[in-house]
């Protein structure tokens, strides 16, 4: 079939409309009619080539919502005219001890939606539709797109550093991950600490559910924090942190879980884990179950990113505006 895309066709480059012929398997394959897409970091990424696997022409877009028009006939709980979300990941092997545990999003034989193929910056999406998703009639289409990479980003880093409910958790940077991440942990019942560098930042995230909100760019502010211990916090901050300080805010088995990417090697040191027996982590996107459970949280607890949304025909405005970090929080892009 014929995909209309939006390309990269070198590092770094504007995205230009290209027709692309591209075939599903016929078996696990299918093909969604895209009518959103979300614009996430790791597109400019991977439009730069910043990460070393990058083919051109690429056509980037992995928070795709859209309808499937097509399914492989190895494919039976999904259905033409089902209304799916796809994210990262596009496929694994679905046999090693990663996968048959639950965690195909760390297989050794794992494939990206836009690195092992044509992303949703186009009229249609072919992807193994082992890897999407039904959505719930409660997740609006125009929202579910970032659920699907920064939503599960962040959902399971709060899972896997322990959060139930009933806990206190710390969320650094309030941004396209951090304020998906207030959502989640005050929705399931948490009291959730901000740490931000933006006082109206600080005044958002009360309205996303934050307890109380630190401004780290005061003098002292962390130094001479008052409130509780607590059990998580996850950063989502692309930048390298006073690690020493955040660990200090933990309570005994306390867990720092990072998503955003320092730009920089931490320095941690290890007497302030040594004494309370606190750990540090990281983590990536969650497997099948895990999405599948986030979807549930977003439907039942009415967790939605706020989005700026784009005509597709203006994706090279949108990509600017993530560039320069200008969106607030998570572009979309409309078919």
């Amino acid at each position: 079939m014929n995909l209309k895309t939006y390309a990269a066709t070198s590092v770094g480059s504007s995205l230009e409309f290209k027709s692309i012929d591209a075939e599903p398997n016929g078996t696990t394959d299918i093909v969604i009619k895209v009518t959103h897409c979300g614009i996430c970091h790791s597109d400019v990424h991977m439009i730069d080539n910043d990460w070393g696997m990058s083919q051109y022409p690429l056509v980037p877009g992995h928070e795709v919502v859209g309808e499937v028009v097509e399914v492989g006939g190895a494919i039976s709980h999904l259905k033409a005219g089902d209304r799916v979300g796809v994210g990262w990941q596009r496929s694994a092997c679905l046999e090693c001890d990663e996968c048959v545990s639950g965690n195909e999003n760390m297989c050794d034989q794992t494939k990206s939606v836009i690195g092992d193929g044509f992303g949703g910056f186009a009229d249609h999406l072919i992807v193994d539709g082992r890897f999407a998703f039904p959505l719930p009639d409660g997740v609006e289409s125009r929202f579910a797109g970032p659920l699907m990479c920064g939503g599960i980003t962040v959902y399971s880093a709060l899972r896997h550093a322990g959060m139930i409910g009933g806990q206190r958790v710390g969320v650094v940077g309030i941004g396209g991950l951090g304020h998906m991440a207030v959502k989640f942990a005050s929705a399931l019942g948490n009291e959730v600490v901000a740490f931000t560098t933006s006082p109206d930042k600080a005044e958002e995230a009360a309205s996303y559910g934050a307890s109380s909100a630190v401004n780290v760019r005061e003098e002292g502010a962390l130094e001479n924090y008052q409130g509780k211990p607590l059990d998580l916090i996850v950063s989502t901050v692309p930048k390298a942190l006073q690690v020493e300080l955040y660990l200090n805010l933990l309570k005994s088995d306390g867990t720092m879980s990072f998503v955003g990417v320092p730009d920089e090697p931490l320095s941690v040191p290890l007497f302030p884990m040594l004494v309370k027996r606190r750990r540090i982590m990281s983590s990536p996107i969650g497997g099948r179950a895990e999405i599948r459970d986030m979807l549930r949280v977003s439907d039942q607890c009415g967790v939605a990113p706020v989005i700026e949304e784009f005509a597709m025909a203006d994706v090279n405005t949108a990509m600017q505006k993530v560039r320069d970090n200008s969106v607030r929080y998570r572009a979309v892009l409309v078919n």
